[in-house]
């Protein structure tokens, strides 16, 4: 029995590299790419419009790696009277270690809800409030911060791009390679992975896969999409993956 891992570049490919390495059969096939965003250029802008006490939240690595990125090749340094804030533990470490900055998280879990729920982030009192996150993306953090009465703006520090693939071909393939398990970060790619496969016999194959997810809210929509065995990781890292995978 092999695995199947979709999640992106360099992290996928990491992750197959480790459970490779422990004796495991894995395989990659990212289903988003990851892609400079379009807002870098006015992030130091919008960094500079914030005054001491004003809230920064980092919602994922990738926003972590092309923020300090592009701020890097600006000779700009990261303003220390910000209170910044991470989604979780993994990706508030790569800033600290980044930027020798103190990052707030949850002490437990790393969803949005996780966050909100910190009591620094209880009254925001019309403070400015910075998302640097990817396009699109869930909006319950915005819209939660908002009716704390923040002041919220967005920076788009990366892209998610769907990887196209031809549908009978990917289910065919990963057949034939004895996949029997999945794991899926991400609710957009959990979405992706099921319209992907639309014949009925590679439908059947891929709802039969026991399904390695990172929360509580993507085993809900994956139950309702039609898988049966789900197993919810602890994190969204490769430490807790691999643990989950077991």
């Amino acid at each position: 029995m092999s695995i199947l891992i979709t999640r992106p570049a360099p992290a996928g490919e990491e992750l197959v590299k480790r459970l490779r390495d422990i004796g495991k059969s894995a395989f990659s096939a990212p289903l988003i790419e990851i892609h400079p965003g379009a807002g870098l250029p006015l992030l130091s802008q919008k960094l500079q419009r914030l005054s001491a006490g004003d809230l920064v939240f980092l919602l994922s690595k990738n926003a972590v790696h092309y923020a300090n990125k592009q701020l890097t090749q600006e000779g700009q340094l990261w303003p220390d009277q910000l209170s910044y804030y991470g989604i979780g533990k993994s990706t508030s470490l790569m800033f600290h270690q980044y930027t020798g900055l103190e990052i707030l998280c949850p002490e437990q879990g790393e969803t949005s809800e996780d966050l909100l729920q910190l009591s620094t982030l209880q009254k925001m009192s019309n403070k400015k409030i910075l998302l640097l996150r990817g396009n699109g993306g869930r909006e319950i953090i915005a819209s939660t911060l908002r009716i704390r009465r923040g002041e919220v703006d967005y920076c788009e520090c990366y892209s998610r791009q769907p990887v196209k693939y031809d549908a009978a071909d990917f289910s065919r393939h990963w057949q034939q390679c004895d996949i029997k398990t999945i794991v899926v970060t991400s609710g957009e790619m959990l979405q992706l992975l099921y319209n992907l496969v639309t014949h009925s016999d590679g439908k059947a194959w891929l709802l039969g896969c026991d399904l390695i997810v990172v929360s509580e809210r993507l085993a809900n929509i994956a139950q309702t999409l039609g898988w049966q065995a789900i197993k919810v990781a602890k994190s969204a890292d490769n430490d807790a993956l691999i643990q989950a995978l077991e």
